[in-house]
């Protein structure tokens, strides 16, 4: 198989978020190579379940001929490694790593939907995106990412992390 683009999306707000982050990158570069970009570090309020810490968030681009389903389960084996506990759907997170796109594939299988299913409703994803990809066109909404952040009606504020 081709190699595709890989866009994942990258959050924590537990502890030492950006040391999350950061181990984060270097086991996803053991899995995939070397990103090809990685956007800035965003910290927004928490989506979904919002009593919780603020997240940081990042977006990173590979190239990988990896099938998405194995994909999947080196990015479960990852988070695990990284230090994630398993939690409540939408509570606090160590480390959460998400597909938001695998070329142009369109994927939708019991336990994975490729593009991320819910990605064009939530700004703290759409603002590291367009930051690294601008350009990059969604394959069911046949938009740019830009066009899908211009679009969207989610008021979060996402604002760049200057923090050490």
């Amino acid at each position: 198989m081709d190699k595709q683009l890989l866009i994942l999306h990258l959050g924590s707000n537990m502890s030492n978020r950006m040391d999350y982050l950061n181990t984060a990158l270097i086991v996803l570069e053991s899995a995939f190579g070397k990103a090809l970009k990685t956007s800035s570090v965003y910290e927004t309020k928490a989506w979904g379940n919002t009593h919780q810490a603020d997240f940081l968030n990042q977006a990173a681009i590979y190239e990988t001929a990896i099938l998405p389903q194995t994909i999947l389960k080196i990015i479960k084996i990852l988070e695990t490694e990284i230090g994630r506990k398993l939690r409540e759907h939408w509570h606090k997170r160590e480390i959460d790593i998400d597909i938001i796109f695998y070329g142009n594939e369109i994927v939708k299988e019991q336990n994975i939907e490729i593009p991320h299913a819910q990605m064009h409703n939530r700004r703290f994803v759409l603002v590291p995106l367009n930051e690294i990809c601008p350009e990059y066109i969604h394959p069911l909404f046949n938009k740019t990412v830009a066009e899908l952040l211009r679009q969207s009606t989610d008021n979060l504020n996402v604002e760049k992390w200057n923090k050490p």
